[in-house]
């Protein structure tokens, strides 16, 4: 029964490291292709219209796109952490792992409360002189983001291919 148990959590940890791989790997080019495109600069600019309205999930808003598998990032880390503990050798990867995610989180939920609700989602885009300043602190915020979620990628990279180099 010990033997069985423990394959179950191998193969948890195992599927759970798969995800965040997958999550953290779509965070991190999302978030790259926003950076080097300048959406933020786009969308904090546009004109609300009935086609474009200026809502987290109007069109044109990357919110659409992360909603639907970004709030799984850091769980999946942290989730990745707890079950693949008792595995000396990838555990240090896993905890940069979800140290990093839960950093990227933090500073996503920093953006999402205090900084994108006045720059993206007036009624009407702000003048340059209040948006300019805004953006600088996005792109700031959102550089620390960018950061977080690579260290999180590659370090669960990581950890899998210890993983996956200690079972076959």
């Amino acid at each position: 029964m010990g033997q069985t148990s423990s394959d179950g959590r191998d193969m948890l940890a195992g599927r759970l490291l798969g995800l965040a791989e997958f999550t953290h790997a779509h965070w991190f080019f999302g978030n790259l292709y926003e950076a080097i495109v300048k959406i933020p600069d786009r969308v904090a600019a546009s004109e609300a219209s009935r086609e474009l309205p200026r809502t987290p999930f109007g069109a044109g808003s990357p919110g659409r796109y992360y909603a639907p598998i970004a709030p799984l990032s850091a769980p999946a880390a942290v989730a990745a952490l707890i079950s693949g503990w008792r595995h000396s050798e990838s555990r240090t990867w896993l905890i940069v792992a979800a140290a990093s995610s839960a950093t990227g989180a933090a500073a996503t939920a920093y953006l999402l409360r205090s900084i994108n609700p006045k720059l993206f989602f007036s009624p009407q885009p702000l003048d340059e002189a209040r948006r300019k300043p805004l953006l600088k602190r996005w792109y700031r915020v959102h550089a620390l983001r960018l950061t977080a979620s690579a260290v999180a990628l590659a370090a669960i990279h990581q950890a899998r291919t210890i993983r996956l180099k200690s079972r076959g």
